[in-house]
């Protein structure tokens, strides 16, 4: 992926620290990244929003999966990352945590399990994106709509992948495997949800290249890419994950038809609108799988996890809710639901000049 702008002091003195490694100050440039960072944590009001600290967190999970332009590969085990990175996920899990609001458990048996999901999916009352796509949107908001998605569309499937070596060999894996299977195309690459959604950004005119409008994806965006990466990347976390995937099979088949209608209102090709046709059907199997066999099965073979199963299903829709509210009253204002772009093509973010310690610039 190409390294995107900075958006603060943290993100520019990390994207210098990558572009630099080894080189003059290097080693001075890891104590620079951490003091920044210890004074954004205390800065921050809101750390879902913070766009500096949002982008930062993306940037160093982007070292586990596909790379940024230009950066070595060893960069990724980094220890003195890795440690940036830890410091960064304790504060964002924490607020996470604050901030979602979880039903009480049931008990950890499948039914019980996907009974409390479905229930959970039922009572969502979050802002309807689809709805307003479905029936409002114009063709610029279409292309604003998938610019956003494509940030975790483009690697649809990616992080919650991790947790197929960390669940234990049984009912969940299997199910696991059988939704990313789907997902992945099942060995036929033009299948590849992925490679759907890139088809229908090129339908618009868009660029299909991950990455290739980072800068104009708003933080909270950034966050809910950075919430599956963090439950995805933490062995402890796999219950979260779980119930991450869950929770976005079973939300997942109804919008899908309500996003190909508004494609369709505007006259696009069933070559454009197959990316969602093909979630409305397979997601309305997934869901199944997913709530009775992966997170069911999982909380009856780990029953430690059923809190954090229960808590990643909760995450993805506390997020969506955030992030539908911030589209529509953007898009209902009249206004675009994406960053300015200023005339370096970066985004219009706060300042961005590395911080003195011996990282060229």
């Amino acid at each position: 992926m190409k390294i995107p702008a900075p958006r603060g002091p943290v993100s520019a003195t990390l994207i210098d620290l990558l572009r630099n490694r080894g080189g003059t100050g290097h080693a001075n440039a890891y104590g620079s990244l951490n003091l920044l960072l210890d004074e954004a944590l205390a800065a921050t009001a809101d750390l879902l929003r913070d766009e500096d600290l949002q982008l930062t967190l993306f940037c160093l999970y982007e070292l586990h999966y596909s790379g940024l332009d230009g950066v070595e590969d060893a960069a990724e085990w980094d220890p003195e990352l890795i440690r940036v990175r830890a410091r960064l996920e304790t504060a964002f899990e924490d607020v996470l945590r604050r901030a979602v609001p979880v039903p009480e458990l049931p008990a950890p048996e499948s039914e019980a399990v996907a009974e409390t999901l479905f229930r959970l999916a039922a009572d969502d009352d979050g802002p309807s994106v689809s709805r307003f796509v479905a029936s409002k949107a114009s063709v610029e908001q279409l292309r604003e709509f998938l610019i956003l998605r494509s940030v975790y569309q483009l690697k649809e499937a990616d992080p919650h992948s991790w947790a197929i070596p960390r669940l234990p060999v049984g009912r969940a894996k299997a199910a696991l495997i059988e939704i990313q299977a789907d997902e992945y195309g099942g060995g036929r690459v033009e299948r590849m949800h992925s490679k759907l959604f890139g088809t229908t950004m090129e339908g618009l005119g868009l660029d299909s290249g991950y990455g290739y409008y980072i800068d104009q994806v708003p933080a909270l965006t950034l966050a809910s890419s950075n919430a599956m990466s963090l439950f995805g990347l933490n062995r402890r976390l796999r219950g979260a994950i779980a119930g991450h995937l869950a929770a976005f099979e079973m939300t997942s088949s109804i919008p899908n038809s309500f996003y190909a209608r508004g494609f369709r209102r505007h006259g696009f090709s069933d070559d454009v609108t197959y990316y969602f046709d093909e979630h409305v059907e397979a997601d309305a199997v997934h869901e199944q799988i997913a709530a009775r066999d992966l997170a069911g099965g999982l909380a009856e073979a780990e029953p430690d996890l059923l809190a954090d199963i229960i808590f990643g299903a909760a995450t993805v829709l506390a997020i969506d809710a955030l992030l539908g509210e911030e589209q529509l009253n953007a898009w209902q204002a009249g206004e675009s639901a994406l960053l300015p772009l200023v005339n370096d093509g970066g985004p219009a973010a706060p300042a961005v000049t590395a911080a003195a310690g011996g990282v060229t610039s």
